[in-house]
């Protein structure tokens, strides 16, 4: 099953991947991304990968684990 993974020290809280996958996503106090579910079911396998390539410093991978 795929994977979601961030590189926090790269996160600028831009917040594309909460645009695009809210229930994956979303932003601490200090505006860095927190990622809500790490596994990813094949059915949202396209949306969430989309989100996570949405961010402009590509601080989001999903990955087969």
């Amino acid at each position: 099953m795929p994977v979601v993974k961030a590189d926090l020290e790269a996160c600028q809280g831009y917040a594309n991947c909460v645009v695009g996958a809210s229930d994956y996503f979303d932003l601490d106090d200090d505006g860095v991304v927190e990622i809500l579910r790490t596994e990813v079911p094949e059915a949202d396998r396209a949306r969430v990968t989309e989100a996570a390539r949405s961010c402009p410093v590509s601080a989001l991978k999903v990955e087969e684990a």
